[in-house]
């Protein structure tokens, strides 16, 4: 442990983290306006925003890797918030890609496995946020897949199916959940909440930000700031207010 110049051990200064896990909506989000820097913005001096979107993944290889991004050994109590956000290449139609499908009943289960892994290191179940995938705009995303020499490899009413065995497995998990399909599509033309009629726009990325911050808020409100306000630290003796 590191000692101050009275000789006194410091206080190692711990960040709370909100850990957010997912595919490329997630590692996307602290582009410019994302919803993650959202939270980053809201949160500073209060906690970590932690992106650990990794494009293209799905469930069943996220499943392998959340154990290595979270034990007890490595901070689990410091974690406030853990968002699980995946589903867009899971439900990728399996004869037109195979690569990321997953079926429905594994997705299920793995979202259910990662629920259960993240209790076993004590994140409690109100700690943990899952997000069904977002519509898909299929005329969009084939002109996406056309520029690239595919086929349509994904249909929204297939994202919908997949959107709701989320919810059924955060209800069984007793986990909150955000579905993000279906409150999209509140709004009939839900196109311009998307970039490539897969990924979020920006105004995307503003609606998925307002609703999980209104998820989030509650959680994080007890949260204290970090270190004194800089006029409450007293100038003439630093270290009173600061070790």
């Amino acid at each position: 442990m590191a000692l101050a110049e009275s000789g006194a051990p410091r206080r190692l200064l711990r960040w709370p983290r909100v850990l957010l896990f997912g595919d490329s909506i997630t590692e996307y989000s602290f582009q410019e306006n994302g919803w993650g820097a959202y939270l980053a913005e809201r949160l500073v001096r209060k906690c970590d925003v932690v992106n650990r979107g990794i494009s293209g993944y799905n469930t069943r290889w996220a499943k392998l890797i959340l154990p290595r991004l979270i034990t007890e050994s490595t901070g689990a109590d410091s974690i406030v918030a853990v968002t699980i956000f995946f589903g867009a290449n899971d439900s990728a139609l399996k004869d037109l890609n195979p690569k990321q499908h997953v079926p429905l009943e594994e997705y299920a289960a793995n979202l259910k496995s990662m629920v259960q892994y993240l209790k076993s290191v004590d994140i409690t179940a109100d700690r943990i946020i899952l997000i069904t995938p977002p519509p898909l705009q299929e005329s969009a995303w084939e002109k996406a897949c056309l520029a690239k020499g595919d086929k349509l490899n994904r249909s929204n009413a297939t994202t919908g199916e997949y959107a709701q065995a989320c919810v059924q497995a955060a209800r069984e998990c007793g986990t909150d959940v955000l579905d993000l399909w279906t409150l999209m599509q509140k709004n009939q033309d839900f196109s311009s909440y998307l970039s490539d009629g897969l990924h979020l726009s920006a105004k995307g990325n503003s609606f998925l930000a307002a609703q999980l911050w209104s998820r989030l808020e509650n959680k994080l409100s007890t949260l204290p700031s970090l270190l004194p306000y800089w006029r409450d630290v007293d100038h003439t003796n630093p270290e009173a207010s600061l070790l």
